[in-house]
């Protein structure tokens, strides 16, 4: 189900200008969703930076929310900007996940974790009642793979993860740094993944590959930020 903007032209590409003016429309729409009481799911990366401005936004003209956070960054930009943070260890559910993607094809199937928190970031998107990602127009794909896969690999397992991995048809890279779990993350390019269930259950499969940042069921609407307007789509 799609709520269309009429008339819109999103056949250029976007300037890096009008992708941070879509991105913060897109979360802007998004954090409308937010209503008081609720405990908000917040993601990580620069288009869920955006959410969590809009929201601190919406709190400083008197809306009450508590919320949980994918990441130690995450956390430390929504508590400088005053919003009420929870911790998720205690907790079971969220009743509203917002968040950003790598990718989304039409399925609202996506690729997440180039912040480095895609373990969590799933555990907060199956956790939530509802999960809204938004992006900008440029983050949409006819089919997912044209971008890496993050995985989340526990360090004593890296050699063998990835051997698996190159196994499967894909290309791991060690990425740099660890996670706030302190694990390692492979950036693992794929030819188009013409099947992602098949791939997401032969990854889950994997001993010491501890999540992926394919992200098949977890979104429930999406909010595509364009030049002048936001484009919702929601899973039918």
């Amino acid at each position: 189900m799609t709520d269309g903007i009429a008339g819109e032209d999103e056949e250029a590409p976007l300037t890096p200008a009008e992708r941070a003016g879509a991105k913060g429309r897109a979360a802007r729409s998004a954090v409308a969703a937010v209503e008081p009481g609720m405990l908000v799911g917040l993601g990580t990366g620069t288009t869920a930076a955006c959410a969590i401005r809009a929201l601190a936004a919406r709190v400083g003209d008197g809306l009450r929310v508590r919320c949980v956070a994918t990441s130690r960054a995450s956390a430390a930009l929504a508590a400088s900007l005053g919003l009420d943070l929870a911790a998720f260890d205690d907790r079971a559910t969220v009743d509203l996940a917002i968040d950003g993607a790598d990718e989304v094809d039409p399925r609202l199937r996506a690729i997440k974790g180039a912040g480095g928190a895609l373990l969590r970031e799933k555990i907060i998107a199956r956790a939530a009642t509802r999960m809204i990602c938004i992006v900008d127009a440029t983050k949409l794909v006819a089919h997912l793979g044209q971008r890496p896969v993050p995985m989340e690999v526990l360090p004593f397992a890296r050699t063998y993860v990835a051997a698996a991995i190159t196994a499967l048809g894909g290309a791991p890279v060690l990425r740099d740094g660890l996670t706030d779990q302190g694990n390692a993350i492979l950036d693992c390019g794929f030819p188009p993944i013409d099947h992602p269930p098949a791939l997401d259950r032969a990854l889950s499969a994997v001993a010491g590959l501890l999540g992926h940042g394919l992200f098949l069921n977890e979104i429930d609407e999406l909010h595509v930020g364009g030049r002048t307007g936001v484009e919702i789509r929601r899973r039918g």
